[in-house]
């Protein structure tokens, strides 16, 4: 199920919601609805090679440019 990640215009609390079909996103802070959708870093686990475990998130990827917690505050 498709759970997206928020910033509210508004208050600028930061939120998921798991959204269904064209169902809106509201600030559950402010309960606003100036809310853009953010880029989420996804994870994954894969077997590589000869079976072993490979685990890497995509925020290990990342610039490295600052401390935001995620690219969304970041502006690069």
């Amino acid at each position: 199920m498709p759970i997206y990640e928020y910033h509210c215009e508004q208050c600028g609390c930061d939120f998921e919601r798991l959204i269904l079909g064209s169902d809106a996103a509201e600030c559950p802070s402010c309960k606003g609805s100036d809310v853009n959708r953010l880029m989420s870093a996804c994870g994954f686990i894969s077997k590589g090679a000869g079976g072993q475990t490979v685990s890497r998130s995509a925020a290990d990827a990342s610039c490295g440019g600052c401390a935001a917690a995620s690219c969304a505050g970041c502006g690069h």
